[in-house]
């Protein structure tokens, strides 16, 4: 114990800043930052997630700047924003604020900060997520997605995969895994950006427009958020 306890708290440090940030975001900002990761991404035909992909997908979740630390024991936190398509219309849902924790053992040293985008294959994938909260890896199965045209090539386990998931990552970090961490619904953001509580299946199923304290910054941010994801998702 008297060995662990300098680890975690080293752990704490690399994780110091992200409070920080998160004070300062807002979530408009949370939708700017997820459609440009989600642009960014598909702007890069050898590493875009295919085409084929997207045209399945029955939602999108994008988490900017997953902050991930450790030194024997690892930790992540970050914040997420997704939104379901509607078959129907084939419009987007409005988004729904999401936040993932999680910490693991191993061998495992160094800070990272990374782009998450989660791509929902099927309904159930999309329930799992819209549940208070699940554990990755236990209360879901997801799989490392194809990328370019590596689509066709892809096994029968990303296929059957209810959720792929893509990142790209800044900083060193050996021995990461998403599996054991847990997303949730984030109670918090939904109220500050929709003006009153309102949960993520309530959003999913066309839920309120934005009114909340960030006015016209928050209409713009979502329509952009809707454009991207219109623009690939198709």
């Amino acid at each position: 114990m008297k060995k662990t306890w300098p680890l975690l708290m080293c752990l704490c440090s690399i994780l110091a800043a992200w409070p920080a940030y998160a004070a300062e975001s807002n979530e408009a900002e949370r939708l700017r930052d997820a459609a440009k990761i989600l642009d960014e991404t598909m702007n890069v035909p050898e590493k875009a997630i295919p085409a084929a992909i997207l045209e399945k997908a029955e939602a999108i979740a994008v988490c900017p700047s997953v902050i991930k630390g450790g030194l024997g024991i690892g930790a992540q936190h970050g914040r997420c924003v997704l939104s379901a398509r509607n078959r129907e219309t084939g419009t987007w849902s409005q988004p729904a604020f999401l936040s993932l924790t999680g910490g693991s053992f191993g061998a495992q040293i160094g800070a990272q900060a990374v782009d998450l985008i989660l791509v929902v294959m099927n309904r159930r994938g999309l329930e799992n997520l819209l549940e208070n909260e699940f554990k990755i890896g236990a209360d879901v199965s997801v799989a490392a997605g194809p990328v370019g045209r590596g689509a066709e090539a892809a096994t029968d386990i990303q296929f059957r995969a209810e959720i792929l998931s893509y990142s790209r990552a800044r900083g060193l970090f050996a021995g990461v895994t998403l599996n054991g961490s847990v997303i949730k619904e984030d109670e918090d953001a939904n109220r500050r950006f929709y003006g009153r509580p309102v949960s993520n299946r309530d959003l999913i199923d066309q839920g309120p427009r934005p009114v909340g304290t960030a006015g016209s910054e928050a209409t713009g941010a979502v329509n952009g958020w809707h454009r991207t994801l219109a623009k690939y998702a198709k």
